[in-house]
């Protein structure tokens, strides 16, 4: 089931950068961030309450209150730097080298949390690399 979701997420994704493009047109790249960002927000505690997990915030540890809050700084980061690319550059070239955070990701998975490398990875990522660089040259 998890590689359905992944797919979807994929496809999404992919549509969040055309759909991105396209409505950024004549607005500040923070602004539009902004925007987005306040109807991620209504979707995910519209989910929250839909699913009844509420209830649930009271027994989160501090430890992943300090880093599901280092993420969504990390998250905002990384969509107000997408957009401003988004806004000033070719949606064909911005988004290959955005996803070069999957080989970034399974390096940070090496050094923090002691994943394996396998030598299929490792080659998904030297080629995901080489694909990236092939696309924006």
């Amino acid at each position: 089931m998890w590689f359905v979701f992944a797919l979807l997420s994929a496809v999404f994704a992919a549509l969040t950068s055309i759909l991105a493009k396209i409505g950024i047109d004549g607005v500040n790249s923070n602004l539009a961030t902004a925007l987005r960002t306040v109807v991620v927000l209504g979707m995910a505690w519209g989910m929250v309450f839909l699913t009844g997990s509420q209830n649930g915030i009271s027994s989160i540890s501090r430890k992943s209150w300090l880093f599901l809050i280092l993420s969504g700084l990390a998250t905002g980061a990384s969509w107000l730097c997408y957009y401003r690319a988004l806004q000033i550059g070719q949606a064909s070239k911005v988004v290959p080298v955005d996803k070069l955070s999957v080989v970034i990701t399974l390096i940070l998975a090496f050094v923090f949390l002691r994943e394996k490398i396998t030598v299929k990875s490792a080659l998904g990522c030297v080629l995901i690399g080489a694909g990236t660089l092939l696309m924006v040259l």
